[in-house]
């Protein structure tokens, strides 16, 4: 058996600019909220829901990567990664339910308009713009990188259009005294958050489940071990993310018959992985006839009639790449 290890975080998660955002959000957050309840506008408690949910991101994200640094131990030998996962989730249930409440809530004030003080609407409105812009700039730089980091950026890009959002409404009942255009902004902003959420919930939940990573077809995977010189055939496939960015492999490859080092196949199918999947964490076993695992799979090579009764030799040791925490 052979392997490759690195089980390093991605680096560079940097927590200044979600301090920053983070007081910048909660600042703005209670003057929404005054500002909402002063002018009786739902488009601003809207969006001073949906600035509860930065917040809470933000704060959920700080905290993740504190517990992340943490160092594997004897009970959890991957260490803390997957709580960043577990905070993605969070955030976007938080966010369900927040544009849940708008829409009821945005439905209850279409029959029943309120007098709205658009002149306060707008200011406090224009101030948030600010506000989401300056977190957005702050937080684009992890937002590839870590899903964790993504969910607090889409909630404060979200929020963003939501103050775009809220001052157009603002100009709009200044202008035309229409009032009720204060819920259908409210409900517009519920709509357009709705399906970015969902996607953000569905990738947590594929990573909890330990899916195949995003992009990464399982099968192309096992056809390019297959055509890697001196396999056989190649079983027992399985590929999974600890968190972002991260992905872990194991596999079972038999090797042909000619083959006189077992060592050089085993670098060979780990190299592969590294090169062309960016997959790092790998345990690759090698063996010179298919095991028991084979016996409920396909196997995919030019080898085929294996007698899966005979007893399975294993050849390979543990290779660990440098380890980072």
């Amino acid at each position: 058996m052979g392997s490759g290890h690195s089980h390093a975080a991605q680096p560079g998660q940097n927590e200044r600019p979600l301090w920053i955002a983070l007081i910048l959000t909660t600042a703005f957050l209670t003057a929404e909220i005054i500002g909402g309840i002063l002018t009786n506008s739902l488009a601003l408690i809207s969006d001073a829901a949906h600035m509860f949910t930065d917040s809470a991101a933000l704060a959920i994200s700080l905290a993740a990567i504190r517990i992340g640094k943490r160092p594997a131990d004897s009970e959890r030998t991957f260490g803390y990664y997957r709580f960043e996962i577990l905070a993605a989730a969070l955030n976007a249930i938080l966010l369900l339910l927040v544009a849940m409440y708008i829409l009821y809530e945005a439905y209850q004030r279409l029959n029943n308009p309120p007098e709205i003080e658009s002149g306060t609407m707008l200011l406090v409105a224009a101030f948030g713009l600010v506000v989401n812009l300056i977190s957005m700039r702050l937080l684009s730089s992890g937002k590839d990188s870590s899903l964790n980091i993504k969910g607090a950026y889409l909630e404060v890009w979200s929020d963003m259009l939501g103050s775009i959002g809220v001052i157009i409404g603002a100009l709009v009942i200044r202008y035309t005294g229409w009032a009720w255009v204060d819920s259908a902004i409210a409900v517009a902003i519920g709509l357009w958050v709705l399906p970015r959420t969902w996607t953000l919930l569905k990738a947590s939940m594929n990573v909890l489940l330990e899916g195949v990573p995003e992009g990464l077809g399982i099968d192309e995977v096992k056809q390019a071990i297959a055509g890697v010189p001196g396999v056989a055939s190649v079983h027992d496939l399985h590929v999974w993310s600890i968190t972002s960015g991260k992905a872990s492999l194991t596999v079972h490859v038999v090797q042909r018959a000619d083959v006189a080092d077992p060592q050089v196949l085993l670098l060979a199918v780990r190299q592969l992985v590294a090169n062309k999947y960016d997959i790092h964490h790998s345990t690759i076993q090698i063996e010179t006839t298919p095991c028991e695992q084979a016996i409920d799979e396909h196997s995919f090579g030019p080898a085929a009639g294996h007698d899966h009764a005979e007893h399975t030799e294993h050849a390979g040791h543990h290779e660990h790449e440098g380890e980072k925490r």
